[in-house]
């Protein structure tokens, strides 16, 4: 070891280990201090505004991850409500129908009801019309009955029959006529 120091100083550096001497320390920390200014002044120069840009931009991201989970937490709500409208509309839609099936019989029944007391009067009225022909029919019989009592009447007057040829002449005249005419 001995060799290294004597190496040293047969070198022309003085008696100084590590060749140290005050001049090299004080150009050093004169350079230290000057790169300490120089950090400092591209700290406040680039580091602060790269720091803030950095800042905004986790700011940025942390805003649109908050608006993306409300977006998602809303999506759910509304899919939620939109599946639970889709049970109300399926429910709303048998109430309609069932509703409309109701009143589709309630008016069925009204339809039948009505066309029963239609024809009711449909055949209250054919009756009433039969009736009226059966009278109607009796009263032309009547008259006939009169036109050939007259007419029977007129003849036997007119032949001055005895009262044999009258029977025999009324009996003809029932007879053409027959026995129906007389059980109406």
């Amino acid at each position: 070891m001995s060799g290294v120091i004597q190496v040293a100083l047969s070198s022309g550096l003085g008696d100084y280990i590590f060749g140290l001497d005050p001049q090299l320390l004080v150009d050093s920390a004169i350079t230290i201090l000057a790169m300490f200014f120089v950090f400092l002044l591209l700290s406040y120069l680039l580091f602060n505004p790269a720091r803030n840009l950095m800042e905004k931009r986790q700011e940025g991201i942390r805003e649109q991850m908050e608006t993306a989970a409300r977006e998602k937490q809303d999506a759910i709500q509304f899919k939620a409500e939109y599946d639970e409208k889709i049970k109300n509309v399926q429910k709303e839609t048998d109430e309609i129908l069932s509703e409309a099936r109701k009143k589709a019989l309630k008016k069925e029944s009204v339809m039948l009801e009505e066309a029963r007391e239609e024809a009711a009067q449909i055949v209250a009225r054919a009756n009433r019309e039969v009736e009226l022909e059966k009278s109607k029919v009796k009263d032309e019989m009547k008259q006939e009955i009169i036109n050939v009592a007259t007419a029977m009447a007129g003849k036997i007057v007119a032949s001055s029959l005895d009262e044999s040829k009258q029977s025999q002449l009324l009996a003809d005249t029932l007879e053409e006529m027959g026995d129906e005419t007389w059980l109406s």
